[in-house]
């Protein structure tokens, strides 16, 4: 009897010595791994919710909704090259998040990312209560039984504007609501399409630069001061032993054929494929080098890249296109369920 015991404790302790070498292997795997290179692969077991059960997702991504019959984009899986993306646990998130807030700072992908973290969370919780509380800027879910709060907070440029006498001024060394953003536990910061817009799009009158109040200047080098400002804030204000600060990548639209390959294509209407492989004729947007520039400069490496750009572009399949509650034509944003989720994936990831 006593041998049978040892032998049935011997075993039962093999497995869990071999769980726990496993579970430690994979997570150096990841470690080792660029999560950011690799190709997309259908997988079955995807999307990883059903968009039509959450109740988060607005009208701008809601693409099943607003009428998207060909659903191919939802069954694709992002595969790193030498390892696997570990897929998301809502669960152990809450749980690693209890009684912590996290904070997207950011434009509409901001938003986008936002809502597909949420519906991830919601997935694994289906019945955990959650209030949901919006103002002009900002967007908060509490999720009660585990004291998480997920923010979106609105910023197009993360530096200020503010209306004076002469009109609504872009200052590019300015940024107020960092004392709002620094209290919290995990920051994941995003902005460039605004800084591209003119006409009646251009949110500002005049910009502030070096002490100067300019009429315009080039947009890429406003990019670069307004992301030098929050380099440097983040640096100076950002208590980074309490507070893990992230910077999503440019996320791609596609308007133009061309930078993938067909000339002849004008939008996104008709994509109902990645990618094939690994790489994007176009290659990569200015703004991707800027922010691996300012964030190599910066004295400390605090600021996680989350550098979603090529994957994002492989996804030619993956915006609302006329499937949305605007009925425009978006390459820009994202379905969901869909891409952001994997950037969510790869967020997880890192915070391991």
């Amino acid at each position: 009897m006593g041998r049978v015991f040892i032998q049935e404790f011997s075993f039962l302790l093999l497995v869990v010595v071999l769980a726990v070498f496993s579970s430690y292997e994979a997570n150096a795997a990841v470690e080792r791994c660029d999560l950011f290179e690799g190709n997309w692969v259908v997988d079955n077991s995807y999307p990883l919710y059903n968009s039509t059960a959450c109740p988060f997702i607005r009208r701008e991504f809601d693409c099943i909704k607003y009428g998207r019959s060909n659903l191919e984009y939802l069954k694709y899986r992002w595969q790193p090259n030498g390892c696997v993306l570990p897929r998301f646990d809502g669960k152990e998130f809450l749980t690693k998040f209890k009684e912590k807030k996290i904070m997207y700072v950011g434009d509409s992908l901001s938003l986008n990312s936002f809502e597909s973290l949420l519906c991830l969370l919601h997935a694994a919780v289906p019945e955990a209560k959650f209030k949901q509380d919006i103002t002009r800027e900002n967007v908060t879910v509490t999720f009660p039984d585990y004291g998480v709060q997920v923010v979106l907070f609105h910023s197009n440029f993360l530096v200020d504007i503010e209306a004076e006498p002469v009109g609504r001024v872009l200052k590019l060394d300015s940024i107020k609501n960092g004392q709002i953003w620094k209290e919290f536990d995990l920051l994941i910061f995003n902005t460039w399409l605004w800084y591209t817009r003119t006409g009646p799009g251009k949110q500002w009158d005049f910009v502030e630069f070096d002490g100067k109040i300019l009429k315009d200047m080039d947009r890429v080098q406003a990019f670069q001061a307004g992301l030098n400002t929050w380099a440097k804030w983040v640096e100076t204000d950002v208590d980074t032993t309490k507070t893990k600060v992230f910077f999503q990548g440019t996320s791609p639209a596609h308007y133009h054929g061309s930078d993938w390959g067909e000339p002849a294509v004008n939008n996104c209407l008709n994509e109902i494929t990645p990618v094939n492989g690994s790489s994007y004729p176009s290659g990569l947007p200015v703004a991707v080098n800027i922010v691996k520039e300012v964030l190599k400069n910066m004295s400390k490496p605090v600021v996680n890249l989350l550098d979603i750009t090529k994957l994002s572009q492989l996804r030619k399949d993956g915006h609302p296109s006329k499937f949305n509650g605007f009925k425009g034509m978006d390459c820009t944003h994202w379905c969901l369920a869909g891409v952001p989720d994997t950037w969510n994936q790869i967020l997880y990831a890192s915070l391991h």
